[in-house]
């Protein structure tokens, strides 16, 4: 009997400390690898508390800011752009009605910045590095993060002191075992303590944490801390984790990975001779146990967050006023429809598409998600593995093989780029060795010599385009799509009939394109082109997975373009004319050119037509491109220095990608079309009267919603607190194990952008503000769907993002003030 109690209470124990464990890291957002860098909302584990709830917690834990300094905000009241209607609003919301904005802003002007929050929260590592003449916590972060670099690799480095085939903690225990730096830097017997850790990683955090008695009040503050302390590798870990778990799997890399850290902690303690160790290591414990807000930060950040407010509530401002006069607006002549340009919601493709409606009447644009609502998984060229073309929120669906034009110059490229694969291997390995590298420098070094001198003045790429290596002299309009379904290596690829019939079906309604089809229906995928970058899939499409949107482009121009899909989507009500051609493009936003890849499937009739489309293209491009030249500082030359950028190795700033981007509008293009929106709005095509049981707009608020927010919130955090949830100097950047960037030669993971993605220097390009989301439904509509979805709802009730409603009228003329409730605007 005594037996069975005791073993109910270990039991119990262990399932205690592994929900403990589970919950810091839930805290933890995911990072993806360089190789798709997809924008992350940092504050993810934290959207079930209110924004200012989770900055006092993260301001507290590890002396994170989540609003820029005051002087930001006195500069933007002086400027008129916060008006004292603005702060009323603020003050309103916050049910602060007697207020004297006048003594308020006088108070503002003769206020300091606040002081950097420092943390109350102290690892074992923090208070060692106190009272001894060592930085241990840089030393301990330096340490895990080489164990993780060669254990996470992704294929960089020639050889892996970490065994990776084992489980993270395993494979940390048995490196550690045999590393000597923390002895010799005067860690006595730490190898020793590592092995006689438990092997089990349950039993070895529990067994750490009795050594270091963290108290149970204090441990969810504790560990959350420990892992920000190496936020990067968590957030890598977390990564994985998600990965599984969208799947259908059971991810564990997260809790082993705090295991190691707590592991680390535990050692530490036992191995540094420090007498005042343990009593300041004590005194913190009692802080953990009885930690409470400190209210003096507490009245600092209230301040902050309310002139956020005031900030956000000015560009609100600013947008809705754009939209008074939609619908007087005069009607001009209709024309014949030319085309229908389908374009991504990206921030991006707004300035291009105003543009292009400027260049010519004759073409409508629309904006969708920019995988076009065809999840799939893309083999290119001669590769053995697909990756995911879709966002990161949704599981891939079909495998698809890319081919060329015709089977021989298949076949032909397909050798080609297997043996210039197999030659860059071998290349890279004589350039790499421990010997032969000094025989590739001192002969072969000078023969670089022109390529050198050719890159830097960007009359070569110094690196060949990725979607082009080993491919020279095939052009990318001969490379095609194969929807039929055949075996490749391990994989079936293609799509069946019935399933291209659905995915078209769906597609086209999502996009609100069931009827009134154009000659021309372009598809047009976006993506960068830059050199010398590693954060450029980041100016991809996230809604591709942070690759380009051409495979989706052509998947979804070959689904509609079949006869088959066709004689399929008559049957559902969807009559697509026979003439009418869907054309798969891919607008490059480093450069604002536009290729279109499947022309050979236009008829020598309709030639003359596609070719004033072309021209129009051009055009949009050559304005899009002084728009942002304008943004840049470009006054001269400005085709010529934009178009520089993409193939110039020292430019830090190829292009600002989606900095600025503070709105989502989701209502017809009427509502927007002509108005200059500053490439600061996604917009989303969106019909709500088609829209039957509206499972469109579900989608919607459940997708681009959540997806526009992260990429936001990611620029945000990068602009708030650039040390932890951004990348920090991008001049610094070294690659690391083919996953992300160590600033400088050590240290942690770097997470979220570089600071020259949000600033130029002199400014900020991205003013961090909240997603603003404008969507013209009924609120019944909006509220059933909320309430259907708690993470979304979360979103929304605890000011992640702001909500709006459009009337019928054009006009925004609701926002919802939380709990399913609206107010009017």
């Amino acid at each position: 009997m005594e037996q069975h109690v005791l073993a109910t209470a270990k039991e119990t124990k262990q399932a205690s400390l592994t929900e403990s464990l589970q919950e810091a890291c839930k805290k933890i957002a995911p990072l993806w690898p360089l190789e798709n860098f997809v924008a992350v909302n940092p504050f993810l584990g934290f959207t079930g508390q209110t924004f200012e709830r989770a900055a006092q917690q993260l301001s507290d834990t590890a002396g994170i800011r989540i609003t820029l300094p005051l002087s930001f905000y006195r500069n933007k009241i002086r400027e008129g752009k916060i008006k004292k209607a603005d702060l009323l609003a603020a003050f309103q919301h916050k049910s602060l009605h007697e207020v004297d904005l006048e003594a308020f802003i006088r108070q503002l002007e003769a206020t300091p910045d606040f002081p950097l929050p420092s943390p109350r929260v102290f690892t074992l590592a923090d208070v060692a590095s106190q009272v001894s003449s060592q930085d241990w916590v840089r030393f301990s972060v330096a340490r895990i993060s080489a164990w993780a670099a060669s254990y996470f690799d992704n294929g960089q480095a020639l050889w892996q002191a970490a065994d990776s085939q084992l489980g993270a903690f395993e494979s940390w225990k048995r490196e550690a075992q045999i590393d000597l730096t923390p002895e010799i830097s005067g860690l006595k017997g730490f190898r020793k303590m590592v092995r006689s850790l438990p092997d089990h990683p349950l039993h070895a955090a529990q067994a750490a944490l009795d050594l270091l008695g963290v108290p149970d009040e204090g441990l969810p503050f504790y560990l959350h801390r420990l892992l920000l302390r190496v936020g990067g590798w968590a957030a890598h870990a977390a990564r994985l984790d998600w990965d599984s778990e969208l799947y259908g799997k059971k991810g564990g890399y997260m809790v082993e990975f705090l295991t190691v850290l707590l592991c680390w902690e535990a050692c530490l303690l036992r191995s540094l001779p420090v007498r005042e160790l343990n009593l300041s290591w004590m005194s913190a414990k009692k802080n953990l146990s009885e930690f409470t807000e400190d209210t003096e930060v507490a009245r600092e950040l209230s301040q902050s967050v309310l002139l956020q407010d005031a900030f956000e509530l000015s560009i609100q401002r600013e947008l809705f006023e754009k939209f008074q006069g939609t619908e007087s607006m005069p009607s001009k002549p209709s024309q014949p429809t030319l085309a229908q340009a389908i374009f991504c919601i990206d921030v991006r493709s707004e300035v291009f598409r105003r543009n292009l409606e400027q260049a010519d009447q004759r073409i409508e644009t629309m904006g969708f998600a920019g995988f076009f609502a065809f999840p799939i998984q893309f083999v290119p060229l001669a590769r053995g593995e697909g990756e995911a073309q879709c966002p990161v929120l949704i599981p891939t669906g079909p495998t698809v093989l890319e081919v060329t034009t015709d089977k021989a110059s298949h076949e032909a490229a397909y050798k080609k780029r297997i043996l210039h694969h197999q030659v860059s291997q071998v290349w890279r390995s004589f350039k790499s060795g421990a010997v032969t590298c000094f025989s590739f420098v001192s002969p072969l070094g000078i023969s670089f010599l022109p390529k050198l001198f050719t890159d830097s003045f960007g009359i070569t790429r110094p690196v060949p385009h990725p979607d082009q290596a080993g491919l020279k002299g095939l052009g990318s309009q001969q490379k095609g799509v194969c929807l039929e379904e055949r075996s490749h290596g391990d994989l079936v690829v293609g799509i069946p009939v019935q399933t291209r019939i659905q995915l078209a079906k769906n597609a086209l309604k999502a996009m609100s394109l069931t009827e009134n089809f154009a000659r021309f229906v372009l598809v047009v995928g976006h993506g960068s082109t830059t050199v010398n970058n590693p954060h450029a899939t980041g100016l991809d499409c996230g809604a591709c997975g942070g690759h380009t949107g051409e495979a989706n482009a052509k998947v979804a121009a070959a689904v509609l373009n079949d006869r088959s899909v066709r004689e399929g989507l008559t049957k559902e009500s969807i009559a697509i004319p026979e003439d009418t051609i869907f054309l798969a493009c891919l607008h490059d936003t480093t450069t604002d050119e536009v290729t279109i890849y499947n022309e050979w499937e236009v008829p020598s009739d309709k030639m003359a037509a596609l070719e004033e489309v072309k021209v129009s293209l051009a055009k949009a491009g050559k304005a899009a491109r002084a728009e942002r030249a304008l943004r840049m500082a470009i006054d001269t030359n400005q085709d010529k220095a934009v178009i520089a950028r993409s193939k110039d190795w020292s430019q830090i700033r190829p292009e600002w990608g989606l900095a600025g981007c503070t709105a989502f509008v989701v209502a017809p293009r009427e509502r927007t079309k002509g108005l200059d929106l500053g490439g600061k709005s996604f917009l989303h095509s969106y019909d709500w009267k088609k829209d039957r049981g509206f499972s469109i707009l579900e989608l919607i608020m459940t997708a681009p919603m959540v997806v526009t927010s992260w990429i936001n919130l990611q620029y945000y955090g990068s602009t708030v607190d650039n040390k932890h949830f951004g990348s920090g100097n991008k001049t610094l950047h070294n690659v690391t194990a083919g996953l992300g960037v160590l600033e400088g030669h050590s240290g942690d993971l770097r997470v979220g952008l570089p600071f020259q993605s949000v600033h130029d220097g002199e400014k900020y390009q991205h003013e961090p503000a909240r997603l603003s989301v404008v969507i013209e439904a009924p609120l019944d509509a909006m509220n059933d769907i909320l309430a259907k979805h708690p993470a979304v709802r979360n979103l929304c009730d605890n000011g992640w993002i702001y909500l709006f409603a459009m009337d019928e009228q054009g006009k925004v003329a609701y926002r919802y003030i939380g709990d399913l409730q609206w107010e009017c605007v």
